[in-house]
């Protein structure tokens, strides 16, 4: 049988599978085949004890057998050996292996037909036996069956010219010889099944190599993303936080009425950009993995209430209702978390209804709540159901209007919510509207207790505070010093560590406000970390335009607050007044 077509350079890959099957099977075969042996030997002496030419020759086998046993091992790792050869040395062992077993029959007695036909059955075996040892390669096969068969059929015609009953040994003959012929067959359609086989592993592993290459370019697509995003967003930040904090100061001061409107108008353009850039710091954040999850107690009713009235003004801006609808149901999950989730849906629906209403809905049933957020909008097409949830991906925005965000919103509710645990579904139909729902399991009842009294965070009294601001951009350090001095706080400003140290040496700051990344390998963490080997009590913020993942981890880890820029002044305000100051000192101002 010729051998079955095989992709080009497979062939030599085949036979170096097929020496290694040899190999394998060569460790196991030769104590069996040895034991057929000395059968074999007794058989032919039966019902004496065999002669010593006979020892002889099943001592020689057994010696062949584990030269062999030997050779054969070691074939699959002689590349020095070219691979046709070390097949023909495959071929030569498996004809010393028949010619050695044939041999034996010479030692059987004429008359001896019982202990004959039982060798026959023995050495029969062995030769359907090795259509599997062989894999059915027709020369490996053959050079073994050949010599085993063809002496079986000769021995058995030469017992049929004995005297006796030579029909029966004729049979036998004709037996062997058409048993033989289904062997060679059977023998060829395992080696088909064997290259066939072959040949599907050699694809499969070709396709996990594909597999595993188109995973490192995505793998590398995505690091590469986050590392872009990071820097794009660190360089866009900058200015940014800049621009927000003098249009803060300028905020502060007494403006006559255009002016107070112009200046909204630069607070709304700067919130709007902040926005985006939060979402780019969101997927920063989930890539990081330095998103925690710290689950509580949510009562569902007061989550959907407190969203209505946010996103309330900016739905009456176009026309549109938002509705709440609300059974009393409480989940235990992280509630900052859901808040955005429920909040980046909902901003999502006013984006995309042009008329109608935005209805938020809670209703709980068989120990589970189902969290709805359900709009009139223009609908989502089927095979657009899936892609919506890809990152910078917008349905009907071809034109990247900004007032439709970056793509995303979906992207990141959807992986917040696959970090709550909570199960997202999604039914739309274009022109008819979209509903999320968000299926969360309902919280244990919890004994009825007084409710602790709610405090807004009060704001930071910087009043008399001595604040050292860290930064290596000089528009910036002019900007915070603007700003802080306007919340009556005084400033000292540092371009990097030796002037921040020099700085807290002449007069121990209240607060210091530094930047993560500063001139060179410079960073805030580790000035802060200097600050607090002298000074451990000195409170400290960081404020940082990167937000590449490594950045986020570090920060983490430091266990300091860490505001991103661009920094707002209600945001700045909070953040100081979570952060409980030292005692002011007195010492002079280094502008």
């Amino acid at each position: 049988m010729p051998r079955p077509a095989q992709p080009e350079g497979a062939e030599d890959l085949l036979d170096e599978e097929l020496l290694r099957l040899l190999a394998k099977q060569s460790r196991r075969l030769p104590l069996p085949i040895f034991l057929a042996a000395a059968l074999m030997a007794w058989l032919a002496s039966y019902p004496g004890w065999p002669s010593p030419l006979l020892l002889s020759w099943v001592a020689v086998l057994g010696t062949m057998l584990m030269a062999r046993r030997s050779l054969l091992g070691r074939l699959p790792a002689m590349h020095a050996v070219p691979l046709r050869l070390r097949m023909r040395v495959a071929v030569a062992l498996n004809a010393m292996n028949g010619l050695s077993h044939g041999a034996g029959l010479l030692f059987f007695p004429q008359e001896a037909m019982l202990p004959l036909a039982i060798a026959s059955l023995l050495l029969v075996g062995l030769c359907a036996g090795a259509v599997a040892t062989t894999a059915g390669n027709r020369a490996l096969f053959l050079a073994y069956a050949l010599p085993v068969m063809g002496a079986l059929v000769l021995r058995w015609l030469a017992t049929a010219q004995a005297p006796g009953p030579q029909p029966f040994a004729l049979a036998i003959a004709f037996i062997l010889a058409l048993f033989g012929a289904v062997l060679l067959s059977l023998a060829d359609d395992a080696y088909r099944l064997f290259c066939e086989s072959f040949a599907i592993r050699l694809q499969q592993a070709s396709l996990n190599r594909e597999l595993r290459a188109a995973l490192e370019r995505a793998e590398a697509a995505s690091r590469a993303k986050t590392r872009f995003l990071a820097s794009a967003s660190h360089d866009l930040r900058q200015p940014i936080h800049t621009l927000s904090l003098f249009a803060a100061s300028l905020a502060m001061r007494p403006l006559d009425p255009v002016s107070r409107d112009i200046s909204r108008h630069i607070d709304l353009a700067l919130e709007s950009l902040g926005t985006q850039l939060d979402a780019l710091l969101d997927i920063s954040k989930l890539d990081a993995g330095v998103v925690a999850v710290q689950p509580g107690r949510v009562e569902l009713a007061g989550l959907i209430e407190r969203i209505c009235q946010q996103y309330e003004p900016i739905a009456l801006a176009k026309g549109l209702r938002v509705s709440c609808q609300a059974s009393q149901a409480a989940v235990t999950t992280d509630p900052v978390l859901l808040a955005r989730v429920v909040g980046n849906l909902v901003d999502n629906a006013i984006k995309y209804t042009l008329q109608g209403d935005i209805a938020l809905s809670v209703s709980a049933h068989g120990g589970v709540a189902v969290l709805a957020i359900e709009d009139s909008g223009v609908g989502i097409a089927d095979d657009e159901q899936v892609r919506v949830f890809e990152e910078f991906y917008q349905v009907g925005n071809p034109e990247r209007d900004r007032g439709k965000g970056l793509g995303l919103g979906l992207s990141i509710v959807g992986r917040t919510a696959e970090l709550l645990g909570v199960r997202m579904e999604m039914v739309s139909r274009p022109g008819i509207g979209t509903g999320f729902y968000l299926v969360l399991a309902l919280a244990p009842e919890e004994p009825a207790a007084l409710a602790a009294p709610a405090h807004a965070h009060a704001h930071a009294d910087l009043a008399g505070r001595h604040v050292l601001v860290v930064d290596d951009e000089e528009g910036i350090r002019q900007g915070m010093r603007l700003l802080l001095e306007g919340m009556g706080a005084r400033v000292t400003l540092a371009e990097g560590e030796a002037d921040a140290l020099a700085a807290v040496h002449a007069g121990r700051p209240d607060f210091i406000l530094s930047d993560l990344r500063l001139r060179g390998a410079q960073s805030g963490i580790a000035l802060i970390a200097k600050v607090r080997a002298f000074a451990p009590d000195i409170a400290a913020l960081l404020i940082s335009g990167d937000t590449s993942p490594e950045r986020l981890r570090e920060a983490q880890a430091a266990n300091i607050p860490l505001l991103h820029k661009p920094v707002v002044l209600d945001q700045l305000r909070h953040a100081l007044s979570a952060i409980p100051a030292t005692s002011p000192e007195p010492g002079p101002s280094h502008d």
